[in-house]
């Protein structure tokens, strides 16, 4: 008998139908990969689980038994704990504080207890052996770190089944692998983990069976060893996934629109230099702490600390004004979506037009039809998935969240556009249209430059890739030069003879 099951789940959203009569079953202490594109069901069916949604029919057994998680508390006292992709903790609290959120260890006259509550969470946090002072604002720590502490919460709280969301977007190649450890320990004790992720090779490498869902229907369920990536492709989209070559590189660049000299930021990188030009893609790499979000900042002007020169259509730009390369046609997909590329309070269309608002206002009033026809266009070219343009930007995938925030910075028609991670926590099917995207935009004469730690993006987009280590730039390849092993290379300071 399987620990856990499914049984003809269904889950409404308005507008959206994100689960239908979905059926799957999970085996005890095994580590069960949950994939499809973004909006498949994916998450939902985690969160109905962890109590953070409520199913509107269907049944959920855990270990035989009906189970009703009414709410995450509820869903603890089961035994079901979650590692949410977002923040889950409070960050002006301690590490001890959030271990014991709501089960605070109290004396005779309600003070909490603080020794007690430091050896509880000491303990939790070596059942799992994270070396992690209990003592450290949850603000301090780093992403990775952080999930270990959800982690800790959820095997101090005795969790049976633990779900994962997205464990690995925002890691370091030493967090990903300490969190590979980890899933294995757990694994290793009886305990179930639910594995929701966009990247199969994780996949492969940790999980014993995979489930695929797509528009919210299961697929397929099967072991690991019985299926391949490209078949899990296949199913997840309903279709061929064509990998071709950019048509961009087809012809050769135009003059330079970006160029950058000398510029430096007092404990963030220095000595920084490079052009980009008309019609060209190029990818900037490095490992997590190089310095790539921070120099796209400072050309951007949110950096005061910065200095050296940066020049937009042959003018030279005052640093630290984002009105000037606003006005120079410049544009950037920060790195965050949510917390700096969308406004998640705002709809679809007020987030589309929210760049591109000095071109639709009159006399100070916004022109209503004027916005609504370009949000329409551009949700139209970026095939956005949506109930429709006044949708909550928030309710959707992140796949689609990634498309408005991109057709927010087309629609203000820039002529320079930095997108920094692209495609990160978003599935197979949605980046390839990203990618797509991108191609057409170089392909029209403007200038990218692309910043992605995955570096199979890298190598297919673009004509040359930087490469930063430590603040500085490392060096520069070409694209008839390009390989994994090079870039890596480079970013971990390895020569060739070091290597061989």
């Amino acid at each position: 008998m399987a620990f856990l099951e499914y049984h003809q789940v269904t889950k409404r959203f308005p507008g959206v139908l994100a689960l239908d009569g979905v059926s799957l079953s999970i085996e005890r202490g095994s580590c069960h990969a949950l994939v499809g594109e973004n909006g498949a069901g994916k998450s939902t069916l985690g969160k109905i689980l962890a109590g953070v949604y409520q199913a509107d029919s269907g049944e959920l057994r855990l270990d035989g038994k009906i189970i009703h998680p009414t709410n995450p508390h509820a869903a603890r006292q089961l035994g079901v704990a979650m590692v949410h992709q977002e923040l889950a903790f409070c960050p002006n609290l301690s590490v001890e504080e959030n271990l014991c959120l709501g089960d605070q260890p109290r004396g005779a006259l309600g003070w909490v207890k603080r020794s007690e509550l430091r050896t509880r969470a000491r303990t939790m946090l070596a059942a799992i052996g994270a070396d992690i002072n209990p003592a450290a604002l949850i603000s301090t720590l780093s992403t990775g770190q952080e999930q270990l502490v959800q982690i800790a919460a959820a095997v101090g709280t005795g969790a049976r089944v633990i779900i994962m969301d997205e464990p690995t977007s925002s890691l370091s190649l030493g967090e990903t692998r300490e969190l590979f450890r980890m899933v294995h320990a757990l694994k290793s004790r009886g305990i179930t983990l639910i594995y929701v992720s966009h990247r199969l090779e994780e996949i492969f490498e940790l999980c014993d069976a995979v489930t695929v869902l797509r528009d919210g229907h299961h697929v397929s369920t099967e072991l690991i060893g019985a299926t391949n990536p490209a078949r899990i492709v296949h199913q997840m989209i309903g279709r061929e996934l064509l990998v071709r070559e950019p048509k961009h590189l087809q012809k050769a660049p135009g003059k330079t629109l970006l160029k950058v000299e000398n510029l430096a930021s007092p404990g963030k990188f220095r000595d920084i230099g490079f052009s980009v030009r008309a019609g060209e893609i190029v990818g900037l790499a490095g490992l997590v702490g190089a310095g790539r979000s921070e120099v796209a900042q400072a050309i951007f002007g949110l950096d005061p600390a910065a200095t050296g020169q940066v020049t937009l259509h042959g003018q030279v730009m005052p640093l630290g004004s984002i009105q000037a390369v606003l006005d120079a046609k410049f544009g950037l997909v920060p790195e965050d979506r949510k917390r700096q590329g969308l406004v998640l309070s705002l709809n679809c269309r007020e987030n589309t037009s929210l760049a591109a608002l000095p071109y639709l206002t009159k006399f100070g009033w916004v022109q209503r039809r004027a916005e609504r026809d370009m949000a329409a266009q551009y949700s139209k070219r970026l095939r956005v998935k949506t109930p429709s343009l006044e949708t909550a930007v928030a309710s959707l995938s992140g796949g689609n969240q990634q498309k408005i925030a991109l057709a927010k910075w087309i629609a203000r028609d820039c002529d320079v556009l930095v997108v920094d991670e692209p495609t990160r926590g978003i599935d197979v099917g949605a980046k390839a249209e990203i990618y797509q995207l991108l191609d057409e935009l170089a392909s029209e004469g403007k200038a990218l430059l692309v910043i992605s730690s995955e570096l199979p993006e890298l190598i297919g987009l673009c004509g040359r890739i930087l490469v930063m280590r430590e603040g500085q730039l490392a060096g520069e390849l070409p694209r008839a030069q390009f390989s994994e092993a090079a870039l890596m290379g480079l970013m971990a300071g390895v020569t060739e003879t070091a290597r061989n």
